[in-house]
């Protein structure tokens, strides 16, 4: 056992940070200011699901899938947040969806076996982290989870997942698209990006993304293998979102936008801890999410600079 340092894999915090598309920025006051007062107070007014953070079941779902009222932050467990941790490399090209065939390639390429990952905390490192920035190569043309990932997450049992995206499903998967409150959003072509990703990969491809579509394609009986789960547990259209319910509904906890020093600890084991705060009836909460490594563990990586500070 050598020496033990810290990793921080969180984003910074500030008032020009990246936001989802419909969340306002932070708006940070000075209340009191040395030069006059003595003393420096700032009133901060955000929303928790910005920057590094977690989400509680109640973000996304009236009842956990055990049937039971769906949590708040504050009745989440304090062991959710901490414990043994793995960082998987998976490969997936801009925009992909991430399958559960890149989570075993990355198993295998990773210091843990199949084996060995129930009860163990999976973070999800493809690069995107390194494109945080209020762009579209952020949140429209991100990579991401799906049904899939939510289906092995939850096979093998593990405790929580972070992912350095910018959340716990593809963009597609949520109101970016034409889920949830349908946003679709025009994408660099001036096209809404649910037509843009057809010509770049063709409707099989989109169909994961949308009911109607997959239903065409593939029949109902394979959809409901698929997303009839979420649609029986959740009450809502199974394409919206699928990753988050199936963890969040099946007792895995989420972290989003995992950045900072993550590349140090690509590949490895170790202990992390990202805890909320303590919210009584919270949808989620920032957290600082840290790493403890054995220092010669440590991927020979430099420290990452944020060139605007807070990205």
């Amino acid at each position: 056992m050598g020496k033990k340092v810290l990793v921080d894999l969180s984003h910074p915090f500030g008032s020009n940070m990246p936001v989802w598309p419909y969340f306002k920025k932070p708006k940070i006051e000075t209340m009191h200011g040395l030069s006059k007062a003595g003393v420096l107070t700032q009133k901060v007014d955000f929303v928790m699901h910005c920057g590094t953070h977690a989400d509680s079941p109640r973000h996304v779902l009236e009842h956990e899938f055990d049937g039971k009222r769906a949590r708040y932050t504050h009745e989440m467990e304090l062991d959710e947040y901490y414990g043994d941790a793995v960082c998987l490399d998976v490969k997936i090209h801009q925009w992909g969806l991430i399958s559960a065939a890149d989570l075993d390639d990355a198993v295998e390429r990773s210091a843990v076996t199949h084996e060995e990952l129930e009860g163990m905390i999976i973070i999800i490192r493809t690069g995107m982290h390194l494109k945080w920035d209020d762009s579209k190569d952020y949140f429209h043309y991100c990579a991401g989870t799906g049904v899939e990932a939510g289906h092995w997450f939850v096979k093998h049992k593990v405790k929580t997942v972070g992912l350095d995206q910018q959340a716990l499903d593809h963009p597609l998967h949520t109101s970016m698209g034409l889920n949830g409150t349908n946003m679709n959003l025009v994408g660099r072509s001036s096209k809404p990006i649910t037509e843009e990703y057809i010509e770049k990969f063709g409707e099989e491809a989109y169909a994961w993304f949308h009911k109607e579509t997959f239903i065409k394609l593939h029949g109902q009986a394979a959809y409901d293998e698929m997303y009839g789960l979420i649609e029986e547990k959740a009450g809502c259209v199974g394409t919206w979102e699928p990753c988050h319910k199936l963890m969040l509904g099946n007792g895995i906890t989420g972290w989003e936008n995992v950045g900072g020093d993550l590349d140090k600890v690509v590949g490895k084991r170790f202990k992390i801890m990202g805890f909320p705060i303590r919210w009584v009836e919270g949808d989620g909460s920032m957290v600082r999410l840290v790493a403890e490594i054995d220092e010669a563990d440590l991927n020979d990586v430099p420290t990452r600079v944020y060139p605007y500070g807070d990205h």
